[in-house]
């Protein structure tokens, strides 16, 4: 235990610093790039490093809260003309796989490691899903990790410069201009929706339970708003040093063989989240940001996050990612064995 407290209190002092420097520079989302640079840095010169455990998981409930806070009855009423975009997610994951795992085959990979390693799901899911099916454990998480650091990387990049997108709007009000009440349903809605999706075995429990239970309480007409502030920075903080840290105990060999691999299939994903953006776009189906935003293969928490400092429409970049994420789920592990097999 007091291993574990001092690597967590180091973790949580470079995060911290971080977080100062990217802020007195005046960068971008410095509460997102500071803490990740600064323990990236970290863990690639050979720091032991260590994630801060439930807390991870309770700063993604706040993400869950927000987004299912953006659903409110006008963005329902959206729904049925996001019906031609959502149809494009199958084919944008069928294409992936498809470019995706005779990629990873040339480098050598297994047949189940390079399945799971194409895969845009979630990053644990696929770990512990390729786990399962005996893939290597170790080049999934750098794989996924990479991608999920690279699209959090280039996203803004591309917002800013491509897009013209500010990346300074607000996050949420101040806590002190919230009403006790929301405040207090939100946090109900966080906890309560986070440990009823672990009990049920909901994937991605600590966003989806408080985004679902969330969306009920904002349908119902009982929040307005989106967490405050302080909460979205606090949990944009804990996601940034979680990407960070992935990359602790990385060797020399690791980096020429997973992460340069990761970084070559990243280019192949950013090509294809382009190629749909601008599909979409010319087919006047949705404005190119909001297209970007559903179609960059990154991870929901993140996703999230660029969503709401890009000022995006939450509730249509939510739906797809989530269209995503459930055909990834419920396909990959039996088109795996189809494949595998075969």
């Amino acid at each position: 235990m007091a291993r574990t407290l001092l690597l967590r209190t180091k973790t949580l002092a470079l995060a911290m610093a971080g977080t100062g420097v990217f802020f007195l520079l005046g960068m971008p989302l410095p509460f997102l790039f500071g803490p990740m640079t600064a323990c990236l840095l970290a863990a690639l010169l050979g720091q032991r490093l260590m994630g801060f455990g439930q807390v991870s998981y309770g700063a993604r409930s706040i993400l869950g809260v927000a987004a299912g806070a953006s659903v409110t009855p006008a963005v329902v009423g959206q729904i049925p003309d996001m019906v031609q975009t959502v149809a494009l997610v199958p084919v944008y994951v069928a294409l992936i796989g498809l470019i995706g795992v005779p990629f990873f085959r040339t480098f050598g990979y297994d047949r189940v490691t390079a399945w799971y390693a194409a895969m845009p799901g979630g990053l644990q899911d696929m770990i512990l899903f390729g786990q399962e099916a005996g893939a290597d454990v170790r080049a999934l998480s750098l794989i996924h990790a990479t991608r999920v650091l690279m699209i959090v990387t280039l996203a803004p990049l591309i917002l800013t410069q491509f897009y013209g997108v500010s990346l300074s709007h607000p996050v949420g009000a101040p806590v002190a201009e919230i009403p006790v009440l929301e405040l207090v349903l939100m946090v109900a809605a966080a906890l309560i929706g986070w440990k009823i999706g672990e009990r049920i075995g909901l994937f991605g429990a600590a966003i989806l339970g408080p985004l679902l239970l969330t969306t009920a309480l904002t349908l119902a007409g009982l929040i307005h708003v989106r967490p405050p502030r302080e909460a979205v920075l606090f949990a944009q903080f804990v996601i940034g040093t979680g990407i960070g840290i992935y990359y602790v105990g990385v060797t020399i060999r690791d980096l020429r063989r997973y992460v340069l691999s990761g970084i070559a299939f990243v280019a192949i994903l950013a090509a294809l989240a382009a190629a749909f953006t601008e599909a979409i776009h010319l087919m006047q189906l949705a404005e190119p940001v909001e297209a970007f935003l559903s179609f960059a293969p990154g991870g929901q928490a993140e996703m999230i996050v660029l969503a709401i400092v890009a000022g995006a429409d939450i509730g249509f970049v939510i739906v797809h990612h989530l269209t995503r994420i459930v055909l990834v789920i419920l396909g990959a592990p039996v088109a795996a064995r189809l494949f595998v097999r075969r």
